[in-house]
């Protein structure tokens, strides 16, 4: 059975709060699916890029991963079989992935780099159900203003980098920041809302009632 209409909710494989927002902001009803827990075996994600792995080649494998570890966890755990959400984001110059920085330091050469130039956001969104996955791609360009050594360390320091691709959110302090973005708004927050949108209506799901 691929279509679930009538299904209530479905699993978002993901803790970001932004994520939640966003599919709340759409009306779906969704659960999020916790993380593995020790005694459980399941498919492990590698979130570094491979060797010579373009940027989107690389958003979208990971985001495939993501999806099936937690159709996995469905099925370890005997939960309620319903579907299951995955998304992914990366922040790219040219070639160069910019990933979640590690430390103050990275966070803030992450953001000089960005400083007075265009950039791509890319995030990919991912639904599975029993043997059927389905994936779409949202690319967004994004251009900064130039920044100031002063307020780079600013941003750097309240600590809203720190867990982000790329090291801002567009959402917070960093939309200050963008000068021009032509694409998607959401998917530079971490979930394309048309795209998430069109991948559920394939399975049947729509806004709750």
């Amino acid at each position: 059975m691929n279509m679930l209409v009538g299904q209530s909710y479905f699993y978002l494989a993901s803790r970001s709060p932004r994520r939640r927002e966003l599919l709340n902001q759409i009306g779906v009803d969704h659960q999020v699916l916790t993380r593995r827990i020790t005694s459980e075996r399941g498919f492990d994600v590698n979130e570094d890029p491979l060797p010579g792995e373009k940027p989107r080649d690389y958003v979208l494998r990971v985001c495939r991963d993501k999806v099936e570890s937690g159709w996995d966890r469905v099925i370890q755990r005997k939960l309620p079989l319903r579907g299951v959400l995955a998304a992914d984001t990366a922040v790219c110059i040219g070639d160069e992935i910019l990933g979640t920085p590690a430390d103050a330091a990275q966070a803030a050469d992450f953001l000089a780099r960005l400083s007075g130039r265009e950039h791509e956001v890319l995030t990919a969104v991912a639904f599975k159900y029993g043997e059927r996955m389905e994936t779409e791609l949202s690319a967004t360009t994004v251009r900064f203003r130039t920044l100031e050594p002063a307020e780079i360390a600013r941003y750097v320091a309240s600590g809203e980098p720190m867990d982000k691709a790329g090291a801002y959110g567009i959402q917070g302090h960093a939309g200050a920041f963008i000068v021009e973005i032509r694409g998607s708004y959401s998917g530079v927050m971490g979930l394309p809302l048309y795209e998430s949108a069109q991948l559920l209506k394939r399975f049947g799901i729509g806004p709750a009632a």
